[in-house]
């Protein structure tokens, strides 16, 4: 089935694998969701996309994540918040956003490939982190679970709201725009800031 067709209503915010990508590419967290004996299970966690798959890691002991790597079905969402619409009746008030969701089976990263997914997932959050940083030890891989979640046709959604609210003369209406800034690094060291980190907040 073609993702557009899975929209019931306002099927005109439904998007393109451009935008799934843009929303994977631009957000720091999504939702892992799946069901366990019955009952829905959520989690927030740091996704990356590389290319056709969205990359999850955590702790080896995390029961989500373990849950998913034994071939649960999962869901993975994000939404990227871009303005408050502000109407005159309050049932009109609405938001401009960016969503996606890729439903599927993970895959379990194993052998030396784990270690090179964990520093991809490094770089793409931080670019240039993971070359500042020393290789990650056999213990580290060892306690690391990485999943990675195929983008398949039929199996994603994406959607988005953009444009003003509907004008009033009664009443004010607008948008109030959204963005996302970093603030200035906090040391934890006598050390110098890293380049890394310098250039993502600088860069924003």
């Amino acid at each position: 089935m073609d993702a557009l067709r899975e929209l019931t209503r306002k099927t005109d915010r439904g998007g393109d694998r451009a935008l799934l990508d843009e929303v994977f590419d631009r957000c720091l967290v999504g939702t892992l969701s799946t069901v366990f004996d019955d009952e829905p299970w959520a989690i927030p966690i740091l996704v990356v996309r590389d290319g056709d798959r969205l990359l999850l890691h955590g702790s080896t002991g995390a029961g989500a994540l373990r849950h998913a790597a034994a071939g649960a079905k999962v869901a993975v969402s994000a939404y990227l918040l871009d303005a408050l619409v502000i109407a005159e009746a309050q049932i009109d008030h609405s938001a401009n956003y960016r969503s996606a969701v890729v439903r599927g089976v993970c895959e379990v990263i194993d052998g030396d490939e784990r270690a090179t997914v964990l520093d991809l997932f490094t770089g793409t959050l931080i670019p240039g982190r993971d070359l500042e940083c020393p290789p990650h030890t056999a213990r580290d891989i060892a306690q690391t679970l990485v999943l990675a979640l195929p983008i398949t046709d039929g199996r994603w959604i994406s959607k988005a709201r953009r444009g003003p609210a509907a004008p009033s003369e009664t009443a004010w209406t607008g948008t109030i725009p959204v963005s996302r800034n970093y603030g200035a690094p906090q040391s934890n060291s006598p050390l110098p800031i890293p380049v890394s980190v310098e250039r993502l907040v600088a860069g924003q």
